[in-house]
C-alpha cells in the first residue's frame, strides 16, 4: 500500500514527518502500537492514513469533545466520511449515527468518548461495525501515574473482546516512562511496541523569569516579542483582565475561555488564526486541535499543575520549526499558591459526601435511581445555590468522577438540530390540515438536506432573519412541530455534562478508597514539586529538566534558555562546566571544604573552577558557611 499517495491525495503533503510512517506501517501490519509524538507532531495522521488504506472504519476514542468535532469537520472538508457520538445527542441521533457507521461502506471514522464504550447500546451494536483499527487518543489518561487520569479509560480494553484481532494504536504527546509501561499493560498489548520521538524542541527557547513586577514584565514581553502569541492564565476572570490590560497598552489582544458560546469562541479563534488579533489570552481550554504553525511565543502567567500540561501548552509555539519562545513568569507568591492548591484539590470525605448529596438534589434524582441520567451542569450556579466554594465543589466532583459515581464531560456547545420523524405522507396530511404551518415546513425542507435520514444543524436566529420573524416565533414553531411528532427538535445545549454512572445512593454510603485517595494526592504532590523545581531552578538547562522528566537519558544542554545564557557568559564550554559541576557536587555534598582544598582536589584549571563555583553560588547551588567553607545545597528531590 502506498501510504504517501493517501497523504498527498487528502492532505497535500509529499512526505511524512519523523516516525509517522513507521507508526502507520506497524498498525497496518496489525500490531498494537504506542506512538509518543510531541504536541504538533501530527498524531492524527498516524491513524487516519492506515484506516483509509483498509476496508472498514476506524474507531477513535478521545475524551476531548472539541477536538473530536474539529477532526470530524476537517475530515469531511477533505471528502472523507466521518461521524461522532458525544454527550448531548438524543437516543435517535445516536441510533442513526450507529446505523450509518454499520451500513455505509464509505464511512471511515467514528469518534466516541471512552464513557460511550461502556453503554449497553454501544456494546450491542459494536460487532456490527466493520472496525479496522482502534485509535486511543490522549492515551496517558489510562494511567493512574499520569497527570489526567480518567477511570473510563480503564475499560477500553474490554471492547477488544468484541473486536478480536483488531489492533490498537495508542497516542499521546506526554508520557513519563512509568506511564508508557502502564498504557501498554492497561490496553492489553500483545507485546511492547513503542515508537518514541524525542521531546526535544530545538527551535523552542524555554525561559523562566522570576520577578517582583510580573505585570510590567508581562506587558514589556508582549511588546518585545514579535508575531502571534498565546497567554495562559488560571481562570476565566483573568483572561478578560489581561486581554483588556494589553489593549490599554496598545497591543492587539482578545480573550478566550470555555464559558463563551460556540459562535463567540469560533469568531475569536478565527480572528487570531487570521492574524487579525495578535495575542489570545486564554485558560487551558484554548489550543487543542488548533493548527496555527506560526505561533512565535507562549507566555504562562501562572504556574501550571504539571510539567505534562506545561509541555503541551508551551509546545503550541513554533510548530513551523522556526524559532519561538516559551516564557514562564513567576513571583514569590506563585509557589505558595500551587502548594495550597494541593489541599484544595483533595477535600475531606465529609465534604465530598455533602457535594454528592447536593448534586442529587440539584439534578432531582431520587435515591436508588438515576443510572445513565445525563444533564447539563453549571458549576457556578450549583455552588451558589448550595453555598459551596467553587473550587471545593469542583474538586469534590472530580473525585466522585474518579470513584465512578458520576462521569464529567468537558464543556459542550451543541448547536440546535432537527430531523423529520414523520413520513412524507403524514407531513403532507399535516400541511393540508394546518395550512398556517405549510410555509414554515416548506422552508425547512427547502433549506436543509437529508432531514429524513439524519439531523441538520440549525441556527434559530439565522432562520428568523431569513423569514423576517422574531426568534421566539421560530422556536415556538419548531416546538409545535415537535409536539405534533413531525420533527425531533433538539435545542442548543451549552455547559458541562454530568452523567450518573450508577444509581444515586444515600450520601452516607459514599466511600472513597483511602489507598487510592492517598496515592493520587502523593502523585499530585510529586507533580507540583517537579513544576516548582523547573520554575525556581537556576542551575540546570530548562530543556534538560523537561526532557529528563520525560525519561530521556543525558539530553543536551540547549544553550538558549535563560539558564544556559547565564552560563554562557562565564566563557567555559558546556562540557567543562558540567564536568566541574559534577565533581563539585561529589566533593562537597556530604562535607564542606575550603577553596584551596577544592582546587587541589579537582584536576582542572583553577580559574575555571573558581568561575563555576561563583556561578553556582549566585544561583543558589553552593553556599559559603560561617567557617568560610563551601557546601553543595542538596534539595529533597535530588
Amino acid at each position: 500500500m502506498n501510504f504517501k499517495e493517501i497523504l498527498l491525495k487528502y492532505w497535500g503533503y509529499q512526505q511524512f514527518r519523523e516516525l509517522q510512517e513507521d507508526i502507520i506501517r506497524s498498525v497496518y501490519q496489525g500490531k498494537d502500537t504506542l506512538g509518543l509524538l510531541p504536541t504538533g507532531g501530527g498524531k492524527s495522521i498516524t491513524f487516519q492514513v492506515p484506516a483509509l488504506a483498509k476496508p472498514g472504519l476506524c474507531l477513535v476514542i478521545s475524551p476531548l469533545i472539541a477536538l473530536m468535532k474539529d477532526q470530524v469537520e476537517n475530515l469531511r472538508k477533505r471528502g472523507i466520511k466521518a461521524s461522532l457520538i458525544v454527550s448531548g445527542m438524543s437516543f435517535r441521533e445516536i441510533m442513526i449515527t450507529l446505523d450509518n457507521a454499520a451500513n455505509d461502506k464509505e464511512m471511515k471514522f467514528l469518534y466516541v468518548s471512552p464513557e460511550r464504550l461502556e453503554t449497553s447500546l454501544f456494546r450491542e451494536r459494536i460487532s456490527s461495525l466493520k472496525v479496522n483499527l482502534i485509535a486511543v487518543d490522549e492515551a496517558h489518561c489510562i494511567s493512574q501515574w499520569g497527570y489526567d487520569f480518567r477511570p473510563s479509560y480503564l475499560n477500553i480494553a474490554e471492547i477488544r473482546e468484541y473486536l478480536p484481532g483488531i489492533p490498537i494504536l495508542a497516542l499521546t504527546a506526554t508520557a513519563t516512562p512509568e506511564v508508557v509501561e502502564d498504557i501498554m499493560q492497561k490496553l492489553k498489548f500483545k507485546e511492547p511496541n513503542v515508537f518514541r520521538k524525542s521531546f526535544e524542541r530545538k527551535n523552542l527557547i524555554y525561559k523562566v523569569k522570576q520577578t517582583d513586577t510580573k505585570i510590567n514584565d508581562f506587558i514589556e514581553s508582549c511588546k518585545k516579542l514579535q508575531g502571534s502569541g498565546v497567554v495562559y492564565v488560571r481562570n476565566r476572570r483573568k483572561t478578560v483582565e489581561f486581554a483588556t490590560l494589553l489593549r490599554k497598552n496598545g497591543i492587539s489582544a482578545d480573550y478566550y475561555h470555555a464559558g463563551l458560546n460556540m459562535d463567540e469562541r469560533t469568531k475569536k479563534q478565527e480572528a487570531w488564526k487570521a492574524d487579525k488579533i495578535r495575542i489570545i489570552v486564554s485558560t487551558n481550554a484554548f489550543g487543542m486541535g488548533i493548527d496555527k504553525p506560526d505561533v512565535r511565543f507562549v507566555i504562562h502567567m501562572d504556574l501550571p499543575d504539571s510539567l505534562e500540561a506545561y509541555f503541551q501548552e508551551a509546545g503550541r509555539a513554533g510548530r513551523d520549526e522556526k524559532e519561538a519562545v516559551a516564557l514562564l513568569l513567576v513571583d514569590a507568591s506563585d509557589r505558595l499558591q500551587l502548594v495550597q492548591q494541593l489541599d484544595v484539590s483533595f477535600p475531606s470525605l465529609d465534604v465530598i459526601r455533602k457535594v454528592y448529596h447536593a448534586l442529587g438534589n440539584y439534578a432531582q434524582i431520587p435515591i436508588g435511581s438515576g443510572k445513565g441520567h445525563e444533564f447539563i451542569f453549571h458549576l457556578s450556579d450549583f455552588s451558589r445555590v448550595y453555598n459551596f466554594n467553587v473550587l471545593v465543589a469542583y474538586y469534590s466532583l472530580k473525585l466522585l468522577d474518579q470513584a465512578e459515581y458520576i462521569s464529567i464531560s468537558e464543556d459542550i456547545d451543541n448547536p440546535s438540530r432537527i430531523s423529520f420523524v414523520a413520513s412524507r405522507e403524514d407531513i403532507y396530511n399535516f400541511q393540508l390540515q394546518h395550512p398556517e404551518d405549510d410555509p414554515f415546513i416548506k422552508f425547512l425542507l427547502r433549506t436543509y438536506t437529508g432531514l429524513f435520514t439524519t439531523y441538520a444543524k440549525i441556527d434559530e436566529n439565522d432562520i428568523a432573519r431569513k423569514l423576517n420573524l422574531p426568534v421566539d416565533k421560530v422556536i415556538n414553531w419548531l416546538r409545535k412541530l415537535q409536539k405534533y411528532e413531525l420533527i425531533d427538535y433538539i435545542e442548543q445545549k451549552h455547559g458541562t455534562v454530568i452523567t450518573y454512572t450508577s444509581n444515586r445512593v444515600d450520601f452516607k454510603d459514599i466511600e472513597l478508597s483511602k489507598e487510592v485517595y492517598d496515592f493520587r494526592k502523593k502523585r499530585m504532590q510529586y507533580r507540583i514539586e517537579q513544576v516548582i523545581n523547573y520554575a525556581y531552578s537556576q542551575h540546570k538547562c530548562r530543556s534538560q529538566l523537561l526532557l529528563m522528566y520525560f525519561g530521556e537519558k543525558d539530553p543536551y544542554r540547549c544553550g538558549k534558555c535563560d539558564v544556559c545564557k547565564s552560563r554562557n557568559e562565564i566563557d567555559i564550554s558546556t562540557y567543562e562546566f558540567d564536568l566541574i559541576a559534577e565533581e563539585l557536587k561529589k566533593l562537597i555534598t556530604e562535607r564542606s571544604l575550603a577553596m584551596d582544598e577544592i582546587l587541589s582536589s579537582i584536576n582542572y584549571p583553577k580559574e575555571k573552577i573558581a568561575k563555576v563555583i561563583q556561578w553556582l553560588m549566585e544561583h543558589g547551588k553552593i553556599v559559603l558557611t560561617k567557617t568560610a567553607k563551601y557546601h553543595w545545597v542538596k534539595k529533597t528531590n535530588e
